[in-house]
């Protein structure tokens, strides 16, 4: 029951949404997608197909005179046999651009996880309803940050006052594809993601592709990349080719020429930064796959380790350093000819240094200060006047 206000339900339609590429109409609402459905149904990994559901970048923006606002959705939740809980997802409200509230949904659906066997569960529970209130009366543009580690499916946008769709903010649009790094994966919230945090920093619109596992060139991802509006456009790759163990040097180095090949058919002169892994010690030299380690979870970590033969190298074997100087070879040969593609060692976003001081807790992804910290990074070395990103760039 609703008794403290008169509420107006407003349809949560596609002019509402920012940063999703598609959006499912479910029967009883709508589920955001970051890809498109002839995409999606060209994708046969089920871990794909959980990322790209999870609204990582994707936000309701609306301007309002509302001082109550609810929006009730089903939350997919995912447990992981063998792993403590993961937090709840949380959704963030900016008014005016500025922090005005977090909260979660509870109830909801919960996927469970064997990644030792290899099999998923889902079991179907109710929605919930996240609530902001006492905002301040008054015209404001208003946008709400989906949880970016949860598939969130709304079901209703309820305030006290109408409600009008927001003008075009006027900002460049910068499209990022990465893995579950850069999907966001361990940060705190979904605007204190790396790439939200860059393009909060760098004035910028984002879209995020990044996805849980997923960043490994495949060619609907390439063509998503292609034919999606964008003023910048980075692809960050290396760690997911190495700890699934998909395909050696040999496939490797064509399959990127042809990945950058059908991005550059839709972008032909956009600036596009080509992004390498940032430090991760155990892939450095070794290769994939890596597993889950849960011998030493005695503190509640559960931690990864690859089990691959350095000396498998030998034979076309990837490791982060094989990516990495094979993408600075790529891009080094493709700028002879195409003046605004430049590479990055993501090494510069953090390196030796930084895992010294902040070290991957579970041996593959950044905490929430080291999110904040490649983020900062990030800014600062392409949203510069200077930079590939900046004002003054190339």
């Amino acid at each position: 029951m609703h008794t403290e206000h008169d509420w107006i339900t407003t349809p949560v339609t596609e002019d509402l949404f920012r940063g999703a590429l598609e959006v499912e109409h479910t029967g009883r609402g709508v589920l955001p997608h970051r890809l498109p459905a002839w995409a999606r149904s060209q994708n046969a990994d089920g871990q794909l197909a959980m990322a790209e559901s999870q609204p990582s970048g994707v936000r309701l923006a609306f301007r309002t005179r509302a001082t109550a606002i609810e929006l009730e959705a089903v939350r997919t939740k995912r447990v992981y046999v063998g792993a403590p809980p993961r937090p709840d997802g949380v959704y963030e409200l900016l008014v005016d651009g500025s922090p005005a509230g977090r909260a979660s949904v509870p109830g909801g659906n919960t996927l469970t996880i064997d990644m030792t066997a290899g099999t998923a569960e889902h079991r179907p529970g109710p929605p919930g309803t996240v609530s902001f209130t006492g905002l301040a009366d008054g015209s404001k543009d208003v946008e709400i940050w989906l949880p970016h580690n949860e598939t969130t499916e709304l079901l209703s946008l309820r305030t006290d006052a109408p409600v009008e769709r927001a003008a075009d903010p006027g900002r460049r649009v910068w499209l990022h594809h990465g893995s579950s790094i850069s999907h966001g994966s361990d940060a705190a919230s979904p605007t204190t993601t790396w790439p939200a945090l860059a393009a909060s920093l760098g004035g910028v619109e984002l879209i995020n592709l990044g996805f849980g596992g997923g960043a490994l060139l495949d060619p609907f991802t390439a063509r998503t990349l292609r034919d999606t509006p964008a003023d910048l456009v980075s692809i960050k790759l290396g760690i997911n080719l190495v700890n699934s163990d998909l395909m050696r040097l040999r496939a490797f180095t064509p399959a990127v020429h042809g990945f950058l090949d059908t991005v550059r058919e839709g972008h032909p002169t956009t600036p596009l930064l080509v992004v390498s892994s940032v430090l991760c010690p155990i892939h450095e030299d070794t290769p994939g796959p890596a597993v889950p380690d849960f011998s030493g979870m005695s503190d509640g970590q559960l931690r990864f380790r690859a089990v691959g033969d350095p000396a498998e190298r030998a034979s076309g074997k990837l490791t982060l350093n094989v990516i990495r100087d094979e993408l600075a070879r790529i891009v080094a040969q493709r700028a002879a000819e195409d003046p605004n593609i430049h590479y990055l060692d993501g090494r510069e976003l953090y390196g030796e240094a930084d895992a010294a001081e902040l070290p991957l807790p579970d041996g593959i992804h950044p905490d929430a200060a080291t999110h904040r910290r490649l983020g900062e990074r990030f800014a600062k070395l392409a949203f510069a006047a200077d930079g590939v990103f900046g004002d003054g760039g190339a």
